[in-house]
């Protein structure tokens, strides 16, 4: 496992693309801090470009260097998740512009699983975290589901993909404004 992390962290800080099974679906990622790389993103998902992206972080000082404000309550919902969540901040910093929303807001996650730690902090930057498809299709439940022109445009296919029994679920995502307000969008 280490030498595949080794080569897709070297892809990502190239500013390359890659697919990779994250803690929930399988992914397209990228260095989510590289405005080239994020657009090649959404070039091969042909996403719409308003359309913001859920950014992973590994540790709370990479969340803290890339969230402006981190409500209290943020920290006790990340302390008690068991399952994999996401939080939208109203303020993300240091990230491509492609990356937040029209509102600079920012969707982030903050994993516990081993193999996204470790790609995340030996790529030393946040990455992009978003569903293998063309955006509005189906999500693919397993790697033999990617769509071959996507597959095509990918700078690495990290090879635990062929392997890795996905959870094929989207994490939860929850907003935090603030002032403490808490919405959930995606349960």
């Amino acid at each position: 496992m280490e030498k595949y992390i080794l080569e897709a962290a070297e892809i990502i800080r190239k500013g390359g693309v890659i697919i990779y099974p994250t803690d929930t679906i399988l992914g397209l990622g990228c260095d989510a801090t590289n405005s080239v790389a994020v657009q090649k993103i959404i070039a091969i998902k042909q996403r719409p470009a308003e359309k913001s992206f859920i950014v992973m972080v590994e540790s709370d000082a990479r969340l803290n260097r890339h969230v402006q404000d981190i409500p209290s309550v943020a920290w006790d919902v990340l302390d008690v998740a068991d399952n994999p969540t996401t939080i939208v901040f109203d303020k993300g910093i240091g990230l491509a512009p492609e990356v937040l929303a029209s509102d600079g807001s920012v969707a982030v996650r903050l994993v516990k699983d081993s193999f996204c730690k470790q790609l995340i902090k030996k790529s030393n930057v946040p990455i992009v975290s978003t569903s293998v498809n063309v955006s509005g299709e189906n999500i693919p439940k397993d790697f033999y589901q990617i769509p071959k022109a996507i597959l095509d445009q990918v700078d690495y296919i990290v090879p635990l993909c062929f392997e890795k029994i996905q959870q094929n679920k989207p994490s939860s995502i929850i907003k935090i404004a603030g002032n403490g307000e808490t919405t959930v969008l995606r349960k």
